[in-house]
């Protein structure tokens, strides 16, 4: 049986995220708040596994998330500078440390159910701005590197947990499930659905 679900018309497209913690999560949001346009801005969050269809039930996929998650522990993540994806004009914030540790867990977890050919190498980071013209993303690379100077807290978190989220017909993204890094004797619980994006 599927995980229950409400509200918008779902898609079979899920990804795995590990949302920032605050203050930092607060500063970026903000901060793709201004740097985008269009629309409100999705919640701060690290990519583990990018958008795929699933041929399960989404309970098979979360049972199989926990399973390998619950013997991970908890991990140190870094941020590093705004920079470009010159061929979309995305601009995002590269991760500093941690980056191989993320990568590992993309590599086990890209498996069995959740087994996806992406179209694109596996590339963390954090997404500032997103579906900006050619002449718009220098401009905003630009307003990013000076208002990521001007954040002088901590630029690291600890990756606590990560969530399961599904797309809507109307490109948002919904939590469905919260999985506990190291839980072994814990069981992922479904959440009430919230709009949110790993994009």
């Amino acid at each position: 049986m599927d995980l229950p679900h409400r509200g918008a018309e779902r898609i079979n497209s899920f990804a795995l995220v590990t949302y920032i913690p605050d203050p930092l999560a607060s500063f970026l949001n903000h901060l793709r708040e201004e740097l985008e346009v269009a629309g409100p801005a999705p919640r701060a969050h690290v990519t583990l596994l990018p958008p795929r269809p699933i041929a399960c039930p989404t309970c098979d996929a979360v049972r199989q998330l926990g399973g390998q998650l619950a013997t991970l522990e908890p991990f140190e993540l870094s941020l590093a500078e705004p920079t470009l994806f010159a061929a979309t004009n995305v601009v995002y914030i590269s991760i500093d440390s941690g980056l191989e540790h993320l990568e590992r867990i993309h590599n086990v977890l890209n498996e069995a159910t959740l087994c996806y050919n992406e179209p694109f190498p596996y590339h963390p980071h954090v997404t500032l701005a997103q579906g900006l013209s050619p002449s718009a993303a220098p401009r905003a690379l630009e307003l990013a590197r000076i208002r990521w100077a001007q954040f002088k807290q901590s630029r690291r978190f600890l990756a606590e947990s990560v969530v399961f989220v599904q797309n809507t017909l109307d490109n948002q993204w919904l939590d469905l499930a919260e999985i506990h890094l190291g839980a072994n004797n814990r069981q992922p619980a479904p959440m009430l659905a919230t709009r949110r994006s790993p994009k």
